[in-house]
Protein backbone atom coordinates (compact mmCIF):
# COMPACT_ATOMS: atom_id res chain seq x y z
CA UNK A 1 0.00 0.00 0.00
CA UNK A 2 1.48 3.48 -0.79
CA UNK A 3 0.63 6.88 0.60
CA UNK A 4 -1.14 8.03 -2.35
CA UNK A 5 -3.69 5.12 -1.26
CA UNK A 6 -4.00 7.15 2.38
CA UNK A 7 -4.47 10.33 0.18
CA UNK A 8 -7.21 9.01 -1.99
CA UNK A 9 -9.00 7.72 0.87
CA UNK A 10 -8.80 10.97 3.35
CA UNK A 11 -9.64 13.21 0.75
CA UNK A 12 -8.26 16.59 -0.55
CA UNK A 13 -8.92 18.93 2.15
CA UNK A 14 -5.64 20.42 2.85
CA UNK A 15 -4.84 22.86 5.75
CA UNK A 16 -2.09 25.60 5.62
CA UNK A 17 -1.25 28.64 7.46
CA UNK A 18 1.30 31.30 6.76
CA UNK A 19 4.48 31.44 9.04
CA UNK A 20 3.70 35.23 10.45
CA UNK A 21 0.18 34.54 11.13
CA UNK A 22 -0.67 34.72 14.95
CA UNK A 23 -0.36 31.89 17.04
CA UNK A 24 -3.67 32.80 19.23
CA UNK A 25 -5.67 33.22 16.16
CA UNK A 26 -4.43 29.69 14.19
CA UNK A 27 -5.14 27.75 17.26
CA UNK A 28 -8.94 28.97 17.14
CA UNK A 29 -8.91 27.69 13.95
CA UNK A 30 -7.56 24.14 14.95
CA UNK A 31 -9.99 23.80 17.21
CA UNK A 32 -12.90 24.85 15.07
CA UNK A 33 -12.18 22.48 12.39
CA UNK A 34 -10.89 19.50 15.02
CA UNK A 35 -7.51 19.64 13.65
CA UNK A 36 -4.12 18.39 14.89
CA UNK A 37 -1.79 20.14 12.42
CA UNK A 38 -1.16 22.77 9.52
CA UNK A 39 1.46 22.59 6.62
CA UNK A 40 2.82 26.01 7.03
CA UNK A 41 3.38 27.77 3.75
CA UNK A 42 5.55 30.93 1.91
CA UNK A 43 5.49 31.98 -1.67
CA UNK A 44 3.59 28.61 -2.16
CA UNK A 45 6.10 26.66 -0.55
CA UNK A 46 6.13 24.00 2.30
CA UNK A 47 8.06 26.06 5.53
CA UNK A 48 7.23 23.97 8.35
CA UNK A 49 4.58 22.02 9.99
CA UNK A 50 2.82 23.79 13.10
CA UNK A 51 1.21 20.60 15.55
CA UNK A 52 -0.80 20.64 18.48
CA UNK A 53 2.71 19.56 20.13
CA UNK A 54 4.57 23.08 19.42
CA UNK A 55 0.91 24.55 20.41
CA UNK A 56 1.04 22.75 23.87
CA UNK A 57 5.18 23.34 24.31
CA UNK A 58 5.01 27.19 23.33
CA UNK A 59 1.44 27.13 25.97
CA UNK A 60 3.50 25.85 28.70
CA UNK A 61 6.65 27.79 27.91
CA UNK A 62 4.78 31.11 27.69
CA UNK A 63 2.51 30.68 31.11
CA UNK A 64 -0.58 30.22 28.42
CA UNK A 65 0.20 34.41 27.51
CA UNK A 66 0.48 33.67 23.82
CA UNK A 67 0.44 37.63 23.22
CA UNK A 68 2.17 38.41 19.28
CA UNK A 69 3.55 35.07 19.20
CA UNK A 70 3.73 34.09 15.41
CA UNK A 71 3.32 30.62 14.04
CA UNK A 72 7.04 30.96 12.53
CA UNK A 73 8.75 31.13 16.14
CA UNK A 74 7.14 28.04 17.18
CA UNK A 75 6.39 25.48 14.05
CA UNK A 76 8.80 22.54 13.49
CA UNK A 77 11.05 23.80 10.48
CA UNK A 78 12.57 20.78 9.17
CA UNK A 79 9.24 18.11 9.12
CA UNK A 80 10.14 14.74 8.01
CA UNK A 81 7.80 13.74 4.71
CA UNK A 82 8.13 10.89 2.08
CA UNK A 83 5.88 11.03 -0.83
CA UNK A 84 3.20 9.96 -2.08
CA UNK A 85 4.47 7.06 -3.86
CA UNK A 86 6.42 5.91 -0.29
CA UNK A 87 5.27 2.75 0.71
CA UNK A 88 3.62 2.48 4.24
CA UNK A 89 5.48 0.04 5.30
CA UNK A 90 8.58 2.84 4.93
CA UNK A 91 6.18 4.99 6.72
CA UNK A 92 5.02 3.28 9.69
CA UNK A 93 9.02 3.00 11.11
CA UNK A 94 9.80 6.30 10.29
CA UNK A 95 7.15 8.05 11.51
CA UNK A 96 7.51 5.25 15.33
CA UNK A 97 11.31 6.34 15.19
CA UNK A 98 10.99 10.04 14.70
CA UNK A 99 7.98 10.56 17.11
CA UNK A 100 6.35 12.38 14.06
CA UNK A 101 2.23 12.32 14.15
CA UNK A 102 2.06 14.16 11.04
CA UNK A 103 4.12 13.65 8.05
CA UNK A 104 3.57 15.99 5.08
CA UNK A 105 3.71 14.51 1.31
CA UNK A 106 5.44 16.18 -0.78
CA UNK A 107 5.38 15.11 -4.98
CA UNK A 108 8.75 17.17 -6.92
CA UNK A 109 8.52 20.11 -4.46
CA UNK A 110 4.66 20.37 -4.35
CA UNK A 111 2.19 19.37 -0.80
CA UNK A 112 0.16 16.81 -1.77
CA UNK A 113 -1.35 16.51 1.55
CA UNK A 114 -0.75 15.55 5.13
CA UNK A 115 -0.98 12.22 6.85
CA UNK A 116 -1.46 11.52 10.25
CA UNK A 117 -0.54 8.61 12.46
CA UNK A 118 -4.47 7.87 12.98
CA UNK A 119 -4.39 7.42 8.78
CA UNK A 120 -1.59 5.15 8.82
CA UNK A 121 -2.98 2.93 11.66
CA UNK A 122 -6.80 2.92 10.10
CA UNK A 123 -5.18 1.86 6.58
CA UNK A 124 -3.05 -1.07 7.73
CA UNK A 125 -6.57 -2.40 10.06
CA UNK A 126 -8.52 -1.95 7.02
CA UNK A 127 -5.97 -3.73 5.15
CA UNK A 128 -5.78 -6.52 7.67
CA UNK A 129 -9.80 -6.66 7.74
CA UNK A 130 -10.34 -7.37 4.24
CA UNK A 131 -7.21 -9.52 3.72
CA UNK A 132 -9.08 -11.68 6.89
CA UNK A 133 -12.26 -11.38 5.18
CA UNK A 134 -10.76 -13.12 2.35
CA UNK A 135 -9.43 -15.24 4.07
CA UNK A 136 -12.96 -16.42 5.84
CA UNK A 137 -14.51 -16.83 2.88
CA UNK A 138 -11.79 -19.09 1.27
CA UNK A 139 -12.24 -21.34 3.84
CA UNK A 140 -16.02 -20.98 3.70
CA UNK A 141 -15.63 -22.17 -0.15
CA UNK A 142 -12.75 -24.55 0.66
CA UNK A 143 -13.99 -27.68 -1.98
CA UNK A 144 -15.56 -30.42 -0.15
CA UNK A 145 -13.36 -33.44 -1.43
CA UNK A 146 -10.16 -31.53 -0.01
CA UNK A 147 -12.19 -30.76 3.30
CA UNK A 148 -13.08 -35.05 3.50
CA UNK A 149 -9.26 -35.83 2.15
CA UNK A 150 -7.96 -34.05 5.13
CA UNK A 151 -9.88 -35.65 7.53
CA UNK A 152 -8.94 -39.31 6.43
Amino acid sequence: MKVSDILRVKGGTLYTVSPDENLMQVIRVMAQFDIGSLAVMEQGRLVGMLTFREVLHTIAQQGGDLGAVSVRSVMDRQPVSCSSETDLEQVRPLMLEKHTRYMPVMDNGVLMGVISFYDVAKAVVDSQNFENQMLKAYIRDWPQEEKAASKG
